[in-house]
């Protein structure tokens, strides 16, 4: 692993678990989740299963230290890693597909599968499973996957040309996608 890239990915952690932090909650507590954001920046910027792997274990970690819901340490710890390989698996096989991937569409694509899984495993954990997974999800996931996709609207475009200017990138060697 690129010592260089292990920064810049702590960084994006760093800056999400800020975000996270600061961001009111919507609904009975829950937040939107800014950390997932950064999170599929850094999958985008550096799409290698090491890296994937590593940064979304720490920002399930961080997630779930930040978390105020109740059973939402699980959660995280559970939803982090399902969500980035679903979010790297899609981003593999539309940059494959298509010669330009639009951030904020994974981006809001990646975000309701985050929230699904998320809400599955706190109305599992905290043994609701009759309440109203509808209501949250209408409440909390959609306007996250609003907010993560405006955010990536005005992020992604910057952080390419940052990757641009800085050669961080170019400095990595080759490796197959795996």
């Amino acid at each position: 692993m690129n010592t260089r890239v292990l920064v810049m990915l702590s960084l994006l952690i760093g800056i999400g678990a800020v975000l996270h932090a600061i961001m009111p909650p919507f609904f009975l507590g829950m937040r939107p989740d800014m950390m997932l954001a950064m999170m599929f920046l850094g999958i985008m910027l550096f799409p290698r299963l090491p890296y994937v792997l590593l940064l979304s274990v720490a920002t399930g970690f961080i997630s779930a230290l930040t978390t105020t819901v109740p059973g939402g340490q699980i959660a995280n710890l559970i939803d982090k890693p399902l969500t980035a390989l679903s979010f790297f698996g899609l981003y593999i096989a539309l940059r494959n597909l298509l010669k330009k991937v639009t951030a904020p569409i994974l981006t809001a694509i990646g975000t309701v599968i985050s929230g699904t899984i998320f809400l599955s495993c706190i109305l599992f954990v905290i043994g609701l499973m009759d309440a109203s997974f509808t209501v949250m999800f209408a409440t909390v996931v959609l306007p996250t996957a609003v907010v993560n996709t405006v955010v990536m609207t005005v992020i992604y475009p910057i952080a390419q040309r940052i990757m641009k200017r800085s050669k961080i990138s170019q400095s990595l060697p080759v490796q197959p996608l795996s």
